[in-house]
């Protein structure tokens, strides 16, 4: 059994020890990126900088990575400039071409507004591109929640449950007053390598999903709840006869091209 008291802030090498995998939807989002007008090109959320070079080659003006994460931005490299910033909160001094954002905006509440705040920043004809994880009742994710709840269910009530993120077709709808929407969801079937120390679904959602509950427990709570986990994991996720586990891991896309003026 693994486990290690987690850090306030993220933590850089085991959220890239999955990097192919967490980069490939960037790069699927980044292709249905149109032509954009001048203007600066925001990396939102930009986290170690996976996507910076991806980015770099749209980039007619300034690169910028926007993240709350020094340590993330400490390995970020690629950019012109790099903002330390709460995203909910950020503005940009100049409006961006381009606003893109990988894995990031699930983290915040209320996309009804947010989504059309983050438009309005814009340049016309500006865009606006999103990807965020859509696997919050999958196995993965809903034992969390429910484990937690039932181990200590005075620090973790999840009556009423509402995932952080809707369908591709709702975000059509919440943006098309603003412009040309592109909405779609997929589903990534990830084969993850075997682990010794532990199974490979929490490997993966250790540095992400797992992060806002294990801060809450002592190292000997964390010990009962990741056993809990492995065990409940091991039976929706078996392994492969090699240690490897597939899995499906469904994510939502969205673009957005503003109205030029």
């Amino acid at each position: 059994m693994s486990v290690k008291r987690p850090e306030t802030d993220w933590n850089p090498e085991a959220y890239a020890r999955f990097r192919g995998l967490r980069l490939r939807p960037a790069l699927d989002l980044l292709a249905q990126v149109e032509v954009l007008p001048h203007g600066p090109v925001v990396d939102l959320g930009c986290g170690d900088g996976a996507a910076a070079a991806a980015l770099s080659a749209l980039a007619e003006g300034e690169l910028i990575g926007v993240d709350q994460s020094p340590a993330m931005l400490a390995k970020a490299k690629g950019y012109d400039q790099l903002i330390e910033a709460d995203i909910e909160r950020w503005l940009p001094k100049v409006p961006p071409a381009l606003i893109f954002s990988n894995a990031a905006l699930h983290w915040l509440p209320d996309h009804a507004s947010l989504m059309p705040r983050l438009a309005a920043m814009l340049a016309p004809g500006g865009m606006l591109a999103v990807q965020m994880p859509r696997q919050f009742n999958a196995p993965s994710h809903r034992f969390l929640r429910d484990i937690a709840a039932a181990m200590f269910p005075d620090r973790f009530d999840t009556t009423g449950y509402v995932p952080p993120v809707q369908n591709a077709a709702d975000y059509c709808a919440l943006l098309r007053p603003l412009g040309a929407v592109n909405a779609w969801e997929s589903e990534y079937v990830q084969q993850l390598p075997a682990d010794t120390a532990m199974h490979p679904v929490r490997a993966f959602t250790a540095s992400t999903a797992m992060r806002p509950i294990v801060e809450k427990l002592s190292e000997a709570e964390q010990v009962d709840f990741c056993a809990r986990y492995d065990a409940a994991l091991a039976a929706a996720y078996p392994l492969q006869a090699d240690g490897s586990v597939l899995f499906p891991f469904r994510r939502v896309f969205f673009t957005l091209k503003t109205l030029k003026v």
